[in-house]
């Protein structure tokens, strides 16, 4: 193809020329007589633009299509009239499909059907007051289906139950091609948004998506609308509450009294445990508040038990046949209590307990329970509601902020494992909190799933205790303050399990001072956790000192490779050079007591073989190998091999 006739074409796209245009250049050379192979060039020139012209309009309708998504969530963001945004969502339906019309249907859960809410360019009255049941025609079917549903030809289409009724206004609006897709709220269809054609027309998947996408941001309008009336109901609420306080009653006075104190405690930044002090101090009684997983982070259940005085008086009245409750039972009855909090929404009342419960996204994420003196008022217990509300958002943001924490403190202790040589890090670990000239015990935690769990609990171990916390692979590190790492790993390793449910093996280093340590002091830390594995020992904690001989020969600076040499070397040098199982058998014979049968039973092989093994072992290590003390040399040396890999 020259450069002549590429330049046509170019001219012609560039134009924006339409699709007929482009059959010029072929003509007018085929007119002037050019040659087969001229006119072949020019007619492959031609498809070529062609395709180019077709994927230039794609990408115009594409990006037309975003800009009115774009639009779309720009008019929700600014949501003032749902009428309005309901509009511009049907009219941008009709414009971007090429339609002759567009509408929309919602459910009413009062008639129990489906009636027409919005239209654009309908001109038939019947059509916009239609009433459809709901099962009846095409948008039945997608109430129905909660799936996208299409018709070329509405009335020859037996694919759905026709209606008289329907069927009279849809030939009265003129429609023949009609597309629905669902409005959902999760698993729950609100209703249909339609495009139609006055005109047989079939639809392709990209309109369908399209149509789709805007239906969703209507789904999000309505609810946006509807969140925003319970804002208003909940304002008029609390307006309602400020006029009873105006009329000077006592228990709303209480209950603006605490709402203001700890709404100025957030403000300045108090704690949970400043806001459970102001519910016993303005409700009195004993409060305990729970975390998502029922454990306390102030009180105690064993507060919620009625005092008894010495003669008696404040003993609960137990009903007939029930024995004393006890904290286990107050605790089980707690957990009931907060789960139908959580469920009804509001404060539930067990015997003398009041319990509040807050769930985000289906996860709970504290329970207040109180134990009440006296009788409660119901604007009590709208106290201790706002004060759960109050305290889930603390919970909230001190776990954003120790997320965040998290993240700035796993990447130091990363540097400081991989790249010790950078410069600032004592500043960056002075900026949050960790004085690395002190003491400091690296600690290495094996632990089989929950990993998001563990990395959370490091991060606020790490937080409360001055130290670091990362996630490297599929073990915990933690850099904590301290000079004895056998305790701090066995702590770790009973703390982590507990939470998880499940093993978790803790190996630590220590003490180490300054960054430049902390490399190697996380070498062996991972080597006394590797140990412990392979000692059959998950879920427990340990240093080197508590690993007795072991924990000498894997400490750093000892020289394993040369102890493997002298006590296990030549067979293992033979196995690599014949392909031998000779180590195999010596670690089945010690494990059988050195018993021929039961070693050859455990290898499945015959004690013939087995004592043809042994001798070539003798001959590799000598007569004396299974003398006591070269027995037990040799034992140790298999399990480092082992440990080795």
């Amino acid at each position: 193809m020259d450069d002549m006739s590429a330049r046509v074409f170019l001219d012609l796209l560039a134009r924006e020329a339409s699709a007929v245009e482009f059959e010029g250049p072929v003509l007018a050379a085929r007119t002037a007589g050019a040659s087969p192979q001229k006119l072949a060039e020019l007619e492959e020139a031609k498809l070529t633009a062609l395709k180019v012209r077709e994927l230039l309009r794609r990408r115009a309708r594409r990006e037309a299509e975003l800009s009115a998504l774009f639009d779309t969530a720009g008019d929700l963001a600014g949501l003032r009239d749902l009428d309005a945004v309901l509009e511009a969502i049907v009219r941008r339906a009709r414009q971007l499909l090429g339609t002759d019309a567009a509408y929309m249907t919602l459910h009413d859960p009062v008639r129990g059907d489906t009636w027409m809410r919005v239209t654009d360019g309908s001109v038939s009255a019947k059509f916009r007051a239609l009433r459809l049941a709901m099962g009846a025609g095409l948008g039945g079917l997608v109430a129905q289906t909660a799936t996208p549903y299409a018709t070329a030809d509405y009335f020859a289409d037996e694919r759905f139950r026709h209606m008289t009724d329907i069927d009279d206004a849809v030939k009265e609006e003129g429609l023949v091609a009609i597309l629905g897709v669902p409005l959902k709220l999760g698993g729950r269809v609100i209703g249909v948004l339609f495009a139609a054609n006055r005109s047989v027309r079939p639809f392709t998947q990209d309109e369908v998506v399209l149509l789709g996408s805007l239906a969703a941001h209507a789904a999000v309008a309505i609810d946006n609308a509807r969140l925003l009336q319970e804002t208003r109901n909940a304002l008029e609420e609390l307006s309602e509450a400020n006029r009873q306080v105006n009329a000077h009653s006592e228990a709303v006075e209480r209950a603006a009294l605490a709402h203001d104190r700890m709404t100025g405690l957030v403000l300045r930044g108090g704690g949970v445990e400043d806001v459970a002090a102001v519910v016993t101090e303005v409700l009195g009684g004993s409060l305990v508040v729970l975390d998502g997983t029922g454990r306390p982070i102030t009180g105690d259940v064993d507060d919620l038990e009625p005092r008894i005085g010495p003669d008696g008086a404040g003993a609960r009245r137990h009903r007939p046949g029930e024995g004393p409750r006890g904290p286990a039972a107050t605790a089980a009855m707690i957990a009931d209590a907060a789960q139908a909090s959580r469920a009804l929404g509001r404060t539930v009342r067990k015997d003398n307990l009041l319990v509040a419960s807050v769930d985000v996204g289906a996860e709970p994420l504290c329970t207040l329970a109180l134990r009440a003196e006296g009788q409660v008022a119901d604007t009590d217990q709208r106290i201790l509601e706002r004060a759960a509300l109050v305290t889930a958002l603390l919970l909230l943001f001190r776990r954003t902020v120790a997320e965040a924490e998290g993240r700035v403190r796993g990447e130091l202790l990363d540097d400081l494992i991989s790249h010790p040589e950078l410069d600032g890090l004592a500043e960056r670990a002075r900026r949050v909190g960790v004085d690395l000239d002190r003491d400091h015990v690296v600690t290495v935690v094996r632990h089989e799933g929950g990993r998001e769990r563990a990395a959370f609990w490091a991060s606020s171990r790490a937080t409360l205790e001055h130290g670091l916390a990362t996630q490297r692979g599929d073990e915990l590190v933690l850099l904590l303050p301290g000079d004895r790492p056998g305790p701090l790993a066995k702590r770790i390793a009973a703390e982590l399990s507990a939470s998880l449910g499940r093993p978790a093996t803790a190996g630590a280093c220590g003490p180490v001072r300054g960054h430049a340590g902390v490399a190697a002091a996380h070498r062996e830390a991972r080597r006394c956790a590797d140990a412990l594995l392979a000692l059959d020992r998950a879920g427990e904690g340990a240093g080197a000192a508590e690993l007795g001989f072991v924990g000498l020969l894997i400490g750093d600076g000892r020289d394993i490779g040369s102890f493997l040499g002298t006590a296990l070397g030549p067979v293992i040098d033979y196995d690599t050079r014949r392909g031998t199982a000779l180590v195999r058998t010596l670690t089945a014979y010690f494990s059988a007591g050195g018993s021929l049968s039961r070693t050859a039973d455990a290898l499945h092989i015959h004690v013939n073989t087995v004592t043809q093994r042994l001798d070539r072992i003798s001959q590799l290590l000598g007569a004396d190998w299974q003398d006591p003390e070269r027995a037990l040399e040799i034992q140790l040396a298999l399990r480092l091999h082992r440990l080795r890999g």
